[in-house]
């Protein structure tokens, strides 16, 4: 028995299939089956039952699981306290972010947290926010910045900044300066991927006008750049974070337009683990974001 073969059963378990642990481990579902075949081997017995082409777990599956969990839990308490014990520990900061934060807010800032902390190695990793909230839980990242939802009961979660959302179009669209609610559903509006962050703040802020659900017309894009770039070149509106489109609107490749009696603010999340041992560059960051 080892302990990555603990914690994919403890994937597994969590994520409900073989499949998407392995997605989420980088690694083939061949390989996560070996390594539930390994543990079922050490201990004797089936952990989950794979009839009828279905996986469930079994009893003796979820005897094993709490235990799972703690070993795989003391483990990386244990690599995290001989790692600060040897002092290599401290030099690390992985950081995960969002697209947007970690696109358009972070690089000065992490640039300006090194050159006061000049010592320190400092990796930025960038995916939408559940993915980055995954990196979190599995410990990939010390800290995620995004600007989603998040379960404030599953971690420690802290606002450092916020920023607007708002509405831009083509420097030649037809509109003035501001319009009602109700003239965005003749448009065209351009979407990030479903399970964007910006997205959902955007939707839920519609759905309060009930404006939503009378969008007809839109384009699903899987990037920001790529939405300013149909926008500009007039294939239809967005809500974006100003933060997003600021040097657009400086340049005049998209234009502004207030939509009246609605404004949407979004907080952006600092968001942690509840963890025993904290890295020295961790505490060094959240005193330097928290200025």
């Amino acid at each position: 028995m080892n302990i990555e073969s603990l914690q994919m059963f403890c994937l597994v378990l969590d994520e409900g299939s073989i499949s998407q642990a392995a997605r989420l481990s980088y690694v083939s579902q061949p390989a996560v089956t070996r390594q539930i075949h390994q543990l079922e081997n050490d201990y004797g017995a089936l952990l989950f039952d794979r009839t009828d082409g279905a996986m469930k777990v079994t009893e003796a599956g979820k005897a094993l699981y709490p235990f799972a969990k703690a070993i795989v839990r003391d483990y990386r308490n244990s690599k995290e306290a001989v790692k600060q014990a040897v002092g290599d520990y401290n030099k690390n900061l992985v950081v995960g972010a969002s697209f947007t934060i970690g696109e358009y807010l972070l690089p000065s800032l992490l640039g300006r947290f090194k050159k006061k902390w000049p010592e320190l190695n400092v990796t930025l990793m960038i995916k939408n926010t559940p993915g980055i909230l995954e990196d979190l839980t599995n410990d990939v990242i010390d800290m995620a910045l995004v600007e989603g939802l998040v379960d404030k009961q599953a971690f420690l979660v802290e606002k450092f900044a916020d920023d607007d959302l708002i509405l831009v179009c083509a420097p030649n669209h037809e509109w003035g300066d501001e319009v009602q609610i109700e003239d965005i559903v003749d448009e065209q509006m351009i979407w990030r991927e479903a399970d964007s962050g910006t997205r959902q703040i955007v939707k839920n802020s519609l759905e309060q006008f009930h404006i939503l659900e009378k969008i007809e017309s839109y384009m699903e894009l899987g990037s920001t750049q790529a939405i300013k770039s149909a926008v500009s070149a007039g294939l239809g509106i967005a809500i974006l974070p100003r933060i997003a489109v600021a040097a657009e609107l400086r340049v005049g490749l998209l234009r502004e337009v207030t939509i009246t009696d609605m404004k949407i603010i979004r907080n952006l999340w600092l968001v942690r683990k509840n963890q025993r041992f904290h890295k020295n560059s961790v505490t060094q960051f959240l005193d330097f974001i928290r200025i």
